[in-house]
């Protein structure tokens, strides 16, 4: 009996059927577990475990798809994911590659989250027309919150720091819990009755989506559409969005954030004032400039003519002053000028040039300039001028092929 040819894989080979495999079986996924080992890196892409009690599966979560989650992913979650199984052939490992992520047993919360929502755009309650300007500078301001949170702290602590000047008025709710929509809502209401409040703060810290609730509730997102002073909210961080942070005037991400509001404007208001001081101070210092030169004018109308013949001879005598600096300025101009041209004039002067150990030899009788040795021949009679004095002599012979000292020779 012959034995069965063996087919034998490479490894790369059956990691290869193993991807396609996998990836075609497991296109659209649905997967229910426990979130651990979370982690954000630089970049926005989240990694993170899912795990049972009899298996840990890898995950991962592209910022493409993450940027649309509105709360915060952590350890212990209960999530269910919704993706596919992707295989990395260099490493033989898989993982799920997550493109939706909801909080397990929170998914009725969320559709009607998403129908209030929707509700409440089409009422025009987001319409950025009926959001007010916040006031130039709020001197009091009343701030919805736990009097115990971090959040009333943090907003404290810079209020007192950049705008001591600001008052404060603490409507203290709870932040979590199945009462405190209601409180919230009642705390904006009892505000905008006290009156003497320029602005209202809507505050927690960040957390959960559950624990943020409250602040999407249909109570709270129309009692701050009816607030009849401006509100700003401040909410928990910019991934959660609140209906509250929708309808508000202002939304800002923590409460820090909502107190450096009113700090920047306290400072803004100052600068303008001091602003508004120096065009005051520039204007008047212009009206008092005008009523001099106007007094000036008036003082010179009523001099008498000795005077005025005075004055105008005083200027006469500047002028005649003035004229004779310039022209001596003008004329040292001048003479180093001349200087400077005559000196460049004699060191072309064909003197200079004999002084410098040259001479200047002519064939007489005819006085012609000796450049060239084919000019002369032997017997002529030649006149020879030096830097002092001259000289005849007789040619006797001519070397016309020899070279110029300055040229050298072969």
């Amino acid at each position: 009996m012959k034995d069965n040819p063996r087919h034998i894989y490479t490894v790369s080979q059956l990691t290869q059927d193993i991807k396609l495999i996998l990836e075609n079986t497991f296109e659209q996924v649905w997967v229910e577990g426990e979130v651990s080992n979370f982690k954000a890196d630089a970049k926005g892409h989240f990694y993170f475990s899912l795990k049972d009690e009899g298996a840990v599966l890898p995950a991962a979560m592209f910022r493409q798809a993450n940027k649309e989650v509105r709360f915060k992913i952590e350890d212990g979650l209960k999530a269910i994911c919704f993706g596919r199984i992707d295989v990395y052939p260099p490493h033989g490992k898989y993982k799920l590659n997550i493109g939706k992520i909801e909080p397990k047993g929170i998914g009725s919360q969320q559709l009607a989250f998403e129908q209030l929502k929707k509700k409440l755009f089409q009422e025009g309650l987001f319409d950025p027309a009926h959001k007010r300007e916040l006031p130039l500078m709020p001197f009091s301001v009343g701030i919805v919150t736990s009097a115990s949170g971090a959040a009333v702290r943090d907003i404290l602590q810079i209020l007192k720091k950049g705008a001591a000047c600001v008052d404060v008025l603490i409507r203290s709710v709870r932040v979590q819990g199945e009462f405190a929509a209601r409180e919230v809502a009642d705390g904006i209401a009892e505000l905008n009755q006290f009156k003497n409040v320029d602005l209202i703060i809507v505050s927690r810290g960040g957390g959960s989506s559950e624990e943020l609730m409250p602040f999407n509730e249909e109570a709270v997102a129309r009692a701050v559409y009816n607030s009849a002073i401006p509100v700003i909210s401040a909410v928990g961080h910019q991934i959660n969005i609140t209906l509250a942070d929708m309808v508000a005037d202002v939304f800002v991400e923590t409460p820090s954030a909502a107190a450096k509001i009113i700090v920047d404007k306290k400072n803004s208001l100052l600068a303008e004032l001091d602003g508004l001081k120096h065009q005051l101070a520039f204007a008047a210092s212009a009206v008092i400039g005008r009523l001099n030169n106007t007094l000036v004018a008036l003082r010179h109308m009523l001099k008498s003519p000795q005077d005025r013949l005075l004055e105008r001879q005083q200027f006469l005598n500047r002028l005649n002053l003035d004229l004779s600096n310039n022209i001596r300025h003008y004329l040292n101009i001048v003479r180093e000028r001349s200087a400077a041209l005559i000196e460049r004039l004699d060191a072309l002067s064909p003197l200079a040039v004999l002084s410098r150990g040259y001479s200047l030899s002519m064939r007489l009788p005819e006085g012609e300039i000796i450049k060239d040795a084919s000019q002369i021949k032997a017997g002529d009679k030649v006149s020879t001028t030096l830097s002092k004095g001259s000289f005849v002599s007789e040619v006797q012979q001519i070397n016309k092929d020899q070279a110029r000292p300055d040229q050298g020779g072969q």
